[in-house]
């Protein structure tokens, strides 16, 4: 690990002044916030991430989780991945957000990790955390090795030719299906982002993973109303049963009315290049009967556009019955 300097904002003005400055061609690049740092500083010691300063923002205000006038959910960027998911407006009224974090990572992990560094964790693709390798996403233009390599834990919806990556994040996928904004403050003052647009696809760009900018300041997110007696669940399927990422996942949140569906958001982990809303899934359950025939339908819909590499094949088939069986024992709540 090299030698950084160690800086702790009093304000979020003070912290965005202090992140905007860039001594490097890839504005930001050497300027990163540390919220639990569970991410971060694995990849500073692995020398991925070598920034010249860290941002300690632990100590702003956005460790907060209020009820909105509106009766959606206003979550600060610093509360930790155990308070949210533990918290009770959460399991009564969010319960896949609940259910994905409690899936992900470890019980110490969860203690310590955030919202924010949640929305913006990192690959754990094996090209991307070995220096000694190429990688267009650490090192723009070097090449990926995971097209004509190891690739079995990669992407299969949203890869380019230059990155299979996938988003390893649990909470994003639930995140995804509740259909969050995102509050962002920086240099050129505030800003709401839809989930959707948050992260990017690859293209030829994939060392740029988000719309953030230079400066820019994750504060919180917000999440709608709840839907009144909404059915959801999150199921991850995986090659061990504990602090391991997701070869396939589903955030299944259902609105069922007489035996048909009225409502559905889908969104998949594990098999995209960001977390990956399914919208011809929705379209494909919306009007259906709540039975297993529409949810293969669905899951088929929602895997059409599948571009599967030399070894991840096996996704294909597996995130259906994912999804399937995620729809099932979500309609059976």
């Amino acid at each position: 690990m090299h030698i950084f300097e160690f800086i702790r904002p009093k304000d979020s003005a003070a912290a965005i002044a202090a992140a905007a400055q860039s001594n490097t061609a890839q504005q930001g690049a050497d300027v990163r916030f540390m919220g639990g740092g569970t991410t971060l500083i694995d990849l500073m010691k692995l020398n991925v991430e070598t920034p010249a300063r860290v941002l300690d923002i632990n100590r702003l205000p956005l460790d907060k989780i209020e009820l909105m006038p509106d009766g959606g959910l206003k979550i600060g960027a610093t509360v930790r991945n155990s308070d949210l998911a533990y918290h009770a407006k959460v399991q009564q009224d969010y319960s896949v957000l609940s259910q994905a974090i409690l899936q992900g990572a470890s019980a110490q992990i969860r203690n310590m990790a955030t919202v924010g560094g949640n929305l913006l964790q990192r690959t754990r693709c094996v090209y991307f955390r070995d220096t000694a390798m190429p990688c267009n996403k650490r090192e723009p233009g070097t090449g990926c090795p995971a097209i004509t390599g190891h690739n079995r834990t990669l992407a299969i919806l949203g890869a380019s030719e230059h990155c299979l990556a996938t988003n390893p994040s649990d909470m994003c996928v639930a995140l995804a299906a509740l259909e969050v904004t995102i509050h962002i403050q920086g240099t050129k003052g505030s800003r709401a982002v839809a989930f959707g647009d948050f992260h990017l696809l690859p293209g030829n760009t994939p060392h740029r993973e988000t719309v953030l900018e230079a400066g820019d300041l994750i504060t919180h997110v917000t999440l709608p109303p709840p839907v009144t007696g909404s059915k959801q669940v999150y199921l991850k399927l995986r090659d061990r049963a504990s602090y391991e990422f997701a070869l396939s996942s589903a955030a299944v949140v259902l609105a069922v009315a007489s035996g048909k569906i009225t409502r559905a958001r889908i969104a998949l982990g594990g098999v995209g290049t960001k977390p990956w809303r399914s919208p011809e899934a929705e379209a494909a359950l919306t009007g259906k009967p709540a039975n297993d025939a529409s949810f293969r339908q669905a899951a088929e819909a929602a895997l059409r556009n599948a571009r599967p590499q030399s070894e991840n094949k096996f996704k294909i088939e597996l995130a259906k019955r994912c999804l399937t069986h995620a729809l099932r024992t979500a309609a059976a709540s």
